[in-house]
């Protein structure tokens, strides 16, 4: 449930402005390492001004409320074997979290260990944006498989109060087919978990009301963009990038502070719920209080006592009107013109142009050496920077963005122009396409496409140079061996084709000299589905040899071009070199 303070303050009567601002003060005022500005406002250390977000695309949960309950002041670390029954401090409880809820967070702190090592998420920043979102899934009301006793929806963005996201699931995961709903344990609205959700407890399905499902969402989710937590610039990106807000960035930096010093596992549905939130409204997953008919005012009464003392000096000649000498009635003011939010850069943007980008062609397994760029413009064709845009990969295909994703946001810069992150093949070939999108602003995207070739090599030599030889129906003493390589480099996992051909002018299959040996022991005398190893090396199988003498040619040729031909030499034991291997009908 993310939210921005201001927006909430401007929306809500005054007492829940002062309620909100004392909330957001003690927040900041507890914000681990939290510094002054040039204002007197708390601020984070380390933490950059949030961009303005445009409705309805700047973070996972889409502006949606969260609980902005704070932990207490002193994490106590109680003993593990605590009993539930035995009565505990504030402290104790609120370090308390449900046993499957804990058990979901750690496990996906140890998938992404292995599949973003370089990311260093901690699992306690899962738990303590799990708090803000959900409270721990409402204490931990899942079952045994982690999902949600009951789904836990966020308010309908329909733009009053909160953002404008008409719906984009049909109502798959939040039962609304009109707006869009925050949904799950670490709330995520139905347009991100359609690319962000990930299976975590390995059920075949991607649930947003699975908290281990959810868990290594959020993970994957916040360790996208490369960011390192163990570092205050990558931390506090990242949570900005959840819900951009100062507000929330202290509120997550306090429980992630608290969970730090000392956690522990209680049953699932006996944990803490917090009460108090962003918006001043009802908790997620409860029905909210119905709400009266606003009060009308009562007519005015008539005046009990009229004025019994006349006017003393009556105008016996009442001015006719307009003759200037009237007393003039005082104008009623006029209602009060609401103010006119300020323009962000991103209600300016008219259109996207791309930015130069060259022909997008990569290898499979290799980096595209070519970089998306795209130019946010005003109707003028002036740049717009600040602005965020959303590349997503489309199409049957296992390339990603550096890091692994399909989706990556990048904000434009002075010159209004967005880099995609580095784009990495996989091991599919084909076209995909890339598409470049104005987040929170429905204009016209760019799309780019891209291609992905078959691993190739350009060059085959052998690894030795020892003769070939073999007598009439004996076997070859050494075995093939070739070394691929493209553009000097090492061309692993290349395909071949090992071919006995007739001559250098004629490529067609031999039919009679050196072969090799099928699974059941025929004779064959082309190998295909051949692949280098991660050396670039390829090892043929044995060759043996027919009752035919002379000089035989074995063709090897690899995706790319690269063609080897080796000479292969079938002669009687007087004439073969010393080399030569004995028939098995000599030896015996």
């Amino acid at each position: 449930m993310a939210a921005h303070f201001g927006r909430r303050l401007r929306k809500g009567a005054a007492t829940t402005a002062v309620a909100a601002a004392a909330v957001a003060a003690l927040s900041a005022s507890q914000a681990p390492g939290a510094t002054g500005d040039d204002h007197g406002r708390q601020a984070a250390a380390g933490a950059s001004s949030p961009v303005p977000d445009a409705a309805g695309g700047g973070d996972a949960t889409g502006d949606s409320p969260y609980f902005t309950d704070l932990p207490p002041l002193k994490s106590p670390k109680p003993s593990p074997s605590s009993s539930i029954d035995t009565p505990v401090s504030r402290g104790e409880a609120e370090a308390g979290i449900p046993a499957t809820v804990l058990d979901a967070y750690k496990r996906a702190e140890a998938e992404l260990r292995t599949t973003k090592p370089g990311c260093n998420l901690p699992w306690q920043l899962l738990a303590a944006i799990g708090k803000v979102e959900s409270g721990q899934a409402r204490g931990g009301r899942v079952d045994a498989d982690g999902t949600t006793l009951g789904r836990i929806l966020g308010p309908q963005l329909d733009g009053n109060g909160f953002a404008l996201i008409p719906d984009t699931d049909d109502g798959a995961y939040d039962g609304n087919s009109r707006y869009d709903q925050a949904v799950g344990p670490m709330q995520f609205i139905p347009s991100t978990w359609a690319w962000a959700g990930r299976d975590g407890n390995d059920d075949g399905a991607k649930d947003p009301n699975n908290v281990y499902d959810a868990a290594l969402a959020a993970g994957h989710y916040l360790c996208r963009n490369d960011w390192d937590m163990s570092g205050d610039a990558g931390l506090h990106s990242a949570i900005l990038s959840y819900n951009n807000s100062q507000d929330y960035l202290n509120l997550v930096l306090n429980w992630l502070e608290y969970y730090r010093k000392g956690t522990h596992s209680v049953p699932d549905g006996t944990g803490t719920i917090p009460s108090h939130r962003s918006d001043n409204g009802t908790p997620p997953g409860k029905s909210p209080k119905p709400s009266h008919p606003p009060r009308t005012s009562p007519a005015p009464k008539p005046d009990p006592k009229p004025d019994p003392k006349p006017d003393p000096k009556p105008d016996p000649k009442p001015h006719d009107p307009g003759d200037g000498n009237e007393t003039p009635r005082p104008t009623p003011p006029k209602p009060p013109v609401p103010p006119t939010p300020p323009q962000t850069p991103t209600d300016t943007v008219d259109h996207l142009e791309d930015a130069g980008t060259a022909e997008l062609t990569a290898m499979a397994g290799d980096t595209f050496g070519d970089r998306i760029g795209t130019r946010a413009e005003t109707k003028a064709g002036k740049a717009v920077g600040k602005v965020r845009i959303r590349f997503t990969i489309t199409g049957d295909t296992d390339a990603a963005f550096t890091g692994g994703e399909k989706v990556a946001t990048v904000a434009t810069d002075a010159k209004g122009v967005a880099l995609a992150p580095a784009l990495q093949a996989g091991e599919k070939t084909g076209v995909f396409k890339v598409t470049a999108a104005v987040v929170g602003r429905p204009v016209a995207g760019v799309g780019y496409t891209a291609t992905v070739t078959a691993r190739a090599a350009d060059t085959l030599a052998r690894t030795a140079d020892t003769p070939l030889t073999c007598v009439p129906g004996g076997e070859f003493a050494d075995q093939v061996q070739v070394k691929a390589t493209y553009k000097g480099a090492v061309a692993d996992k290349v395909a071949a084709t090992a071919t006995l051909i007739k001559s250098g002018d004629d490529t067609t299959e031999n039919d009679k000299g050196p072969y090799f040996k099928d699974a059941d022991g025929k004779p064959v005398r082309t190998l295909t589905g051949l692949r280098t190893d991660g050396k670039g090396l390829l090892t043929l199988p044995k060759l043996y040899a027919d009752d035919t003498t002379g000089t035989f040619l074995l063709r090897v040729t690899t995706t790319g071009g690269a063609t080897l031909t080796v000479e292969l030499k079938v002669a009687a034991a007087a004439d073969a070199p010393e080399s030569a291997s004995p028939s098995p009908s000599a030896s015996s």
